[in-house]
């Protein structure tokens, strides 16, 4: 850890005010990786001022009405500054700018939805009347706020993933920390900003930049901390799962998703979509397509269609309009990347195209022959490689998608409605997506996994529910 000296310092966010401090990290624009900010680093005291802060908001009234004025505000401020927060992606994330104008869009939506359902949140009636002896009792229940909420971000979506934590808490009437990942902050950082132009009460919203190990480990020796909303690895996922003790949490953890093409199916869609679905955000998306099954009849012809399809994609500059594909988050990953592609083919796999690397960028790559036990089948690859393998009969390829420690998404390209439900019934995932790749997702859906991917729902409607207590309130007529 150093001090920096570069374009533009930013501070930590507590209690409504920004705060600078005496150790800084540098957060590197990902294409040129030269420095492009400094963010102040978080110590113990600070973190324990933010839950402080946090906690001493939960005290004031923050109506229903009020968060939903607050978020609609925020999303009309950022519809306003939408380019600036599109460019300040591609520089720290190293998106292409038009999917980072869509990740904006997204982020948007995921406040209008968190709005509405600010408005939403009820109880139901409880017939305990209908007890012997309780005949003159009536009860209801009501949803109340769990309290203070940690809320863990990773890299890759630190834009719209944020959304996906902070609207829905604050909309449910929590207050929240948030820790952005060090390497993407600044996004959270502006979006900081625009909460508190929008009149969002003090103690409301506090952000900590810094280390993730120290910070989260302060959070979590907080008992003021009633939730926990991470996003990140199983390692780490079970380490809060195993700390937080008896405390809320909510944990995406990936997946190495599959994603089957059914000899039925309309083969240039699929080709289509699995290019787009395996390869944006150079392939770093948790349901990513990363495993593709194609049935035996229809392989050669799928390869085909699937290599043209991707060799079409644009690897450059993210600022460039045309381009399709940025480096990855660092020269470090896509040289793990890069080595986990050359254990594959050492260990038999077919290197139809790609393969190579150039400082952060992997071209998109292309793996066939390749055995289950291969990292870029049983592990999570999390960059812009999908391996093909193949198949005879449905059963077969059920239980290859099942043969994985993750469960969040997977996808099936198919015309059988028998196949389709069959797979609906027996794939073990949270979400099922129909003649598409697994990355599909829209932001008012239930997202969320099963095994090592995780435990809990994202989605506005689902993550207020998350980040609510129910109470039945019982009166005695």
């Amino acid at each position: 850890m150093m001090n920096v000296s570069v374009k533009q310092a930013y501070g930590l966010f507590i209690n409504g005010e920004w705060e600078q401090t005496e150790r800084t990290m540098a957060v590197l624009d990902k294409y040129s990786l030269s420095e492009a900010a400094a963010i102040s680093v978080a110590e113990q005291q600070h973190v324990a001022r933010a839950v402080e802060s946090a906690h001493a908001a939960q005290k004031s009234p923050f109506s229903p009405n009020e968060r939903y004025k607050v978020l609609m505000r925020v999303a009309q401020l950022l519809q306003e500054q939408r380019e600036q927060f599109a460019a300040l992606l591609v520089s720290e994330v190293g998106k292409p700018i038009r999917e980072a104008r869509g990740e904006v869009d997204r982020a948007i939506q995921t406040m209008i939805i968190s709005a509405e359902e600010a408005k939403r949140i009820h109880g139901e009636g409880v017939p305990v009347e209908a007890a012997q002896g309780s005949e003159n009792r009536m009860a209801f229940t009501i949803r109340v706020p769990v309290g203070v909420i940690a809320a863990i971000t990773p890299f890759n979506v630190p834009l719209n993933l944020v959304c996906h934590k902070i609207c829905p808490a604050l909309a449910a009437g929590n207050s929240v920390v948030l820790k952005p990942s060090e390497v993407t902050p600044l996004v959270a950082l502006r979006l900081a900003e625009l909460f508190h132009q929008a009149g969002l009460p003090k103690g409301r919203l506090n952000v900590l930049t810094g280390d993730g190990a120290e910070i989260g480990t302060w959070l979590l020796d907080n008992p003021k901390v009633r939730m926990f909303s991470f996003t990140g690895s199983v390692r780490v996922g079970e380490i809060i799962r195993r700390q937080a003790g008896i405390r809320k949490v909510a944990l995406e953890l990936g997946n190495n998703s599959a994603t089957i093409v059914h000899k039925d199916c309309d083969l240039d869609q699929a080709a289509e979509l699995i290019a787009m679905k395996s390869f944006n955000n150079s392939g770093q998306v948790c349901i990513s397509v990363q495993r593709v099954y194609v049935h035996e009849d229809v392989l050669p012809l799928f390869l085909e269609k699937l290599k043209a399809r991707t060799e079409r994609l644009v690897v450059g500059n993210p600022l460039e309009e045309a381009t399709d594909i940025g480096p990855m988050i660092s020269v470090r990953e896509a040289e793990r990347v890069e080595s986990w592609v050359h254990e594959a083919v050492e260990q038999g796999a077919e290197l139809v195209l790609g393969g190579e690397r150039s400082g952060a960028f992997y071209r998109p790559t292309i793996l066939t022959q390749v055995q289950p036990s291969m990292k870029v089948c049983s592990q999570e690859v999390f960059g812009p490689v999908v391996a093909v393998d193949t198949y005879s009969e449905m059963d077969e390829v059920i239980a290859k998608v099942n043969d994985s420690e993750y469960g969040l998404q997977a996808g099936l390209f198919t015309n059988d409605l028998k196949f389709a439900m069959k797979a609906a019934k027996e794939i073990e995932v949270g979400g099922l997506i129909i003649n598409d790749g697994s990355a599909y997702r829209v932001d008012h859906m239930p997202y969320g996994g099963v095994k090592n991917s995780g435990t809990g729902k994202e989605g506005p409607v689902y993550a207020i529910e998350e980040m609510t207590e129910e109470r039945i309130i019982v009166m005695n007529l």
